[in-house]
């Protein structure tokens, strides 16, 4: 898969660096990732890994713009208020690079569409906005064997992890899924949505380009991943923490006794 001069001026600055260079950046080229949600973090994400020179990314999105999402969804422009952000987001990837493909997805992701829309990605990005499409999505990564970046979004604070269950650590003890992490949601209620407790729109910026370093780095591979380990962000005090985690031989998933082996849970949740 050879480079055109205009993509080798483009990425020079990949190229030159050591832990990237020329196959790194074939690497980019050639993969496929699927972003869910362009909002607050899916916003940055997009950005940055078209700019990177991903070569097709996949966005599942069923929202609008309206005028309340601008503070912080960077993607999307006054004019582009009513429209599918779908639509909003194909514009801007295109202004951007011409030379990556966008295939956009104006849905919902859901327990029916998941796996399908997985499967025909290498890796995933979540930056969905609630707890039932967080749990869905990580738990259909596991199912279909693609990693998972996921990142989520507080008033003031932030979080980022890699899910790469379908896989072993060095010492043979399976990775951990997301479930190992967070068992269950919390209660309906007890987290406010956006809406109600707002955030604070750079960081968005902040951690939807983390998440999008962090596909990166599992694309080309250098770097430790954040596989066991979720990175904190507290943007009052400008502090980032990391809390590791391990696998959980309780989980549902991956664990001794798992018991979910398809989505048929969450067709349930959402009929409920």
């Amino acid at each position: 898969m050879a480079f055109s001069p205009e993509e080798i001026e483009r990425y020079a600055r990949h190229i030159v660096l050591h832990d990237v260079g020329g196959p790194g950046q074939q690497k980019l080229k050639a993969a496929t990732v699927l972003v869910i949600g362009a909002g607050g973090l899916g916003a940055p994400v997009l950005l940055y890994l078209a700019a990177a020179g991903v070569g097709r990314l996949i966005l599942v999105e069923d929202d609008v713009v309206s005028l309340s999402n601008l503070q912080r969804q960077v993607i999307h422009r006054t004019q582009d208020i009513d429209r599918l952000k779908t639509d909003s987001a194909r514009d801007a990837v295109a202004a951007l690079n011409p030379h990556v493909e966008l295939v956009t997805h104006p849905v919902r992701i859901d327990a029916g569409n998941a796996l399908d829309l997985i499967s025909q990605a290498d890796l995933v990005v979540d930056g969905s906005d609630n707890f039932s499409t967080r749990y869905l999505v990580s738990d259909a990564c596991v199912l279909a064997k693609k990693p998972l970046v996921t990142a989520a979004l507080g008033a003031f604070d932030a979080t980022i992890t890699t899910i790469r269950a379908h896989e072993s650590g060095p010492d043979g003890t399976p990775n951990p899924t997301y479930r190992c992490l967070f068992p269950e949601p919390p209660p309906a209620g007890t987290v406010p949505a956006c809406t109600e407790a707002g955030v604070l729109g750079a960081l968005a910026g902040v951690a939807g380009s983390l998440a999008a370093l962090e596909a990166l780095r599992a694309i080309v591979g250098f770097g430790e991943p954040l596989v066991g380990r979720l990175l904190m962000i507290d943007a009052r005090s400008m502090r980032f923490e990391t809390l590791s985690y391990g696998w959980d031989p309780e989980n549902p998933l991956t664990g001794e006794g798992a018991r979910i082996t398809d989505l048929s849970a969450h067709k349930r949740s959402a009929a409920a």
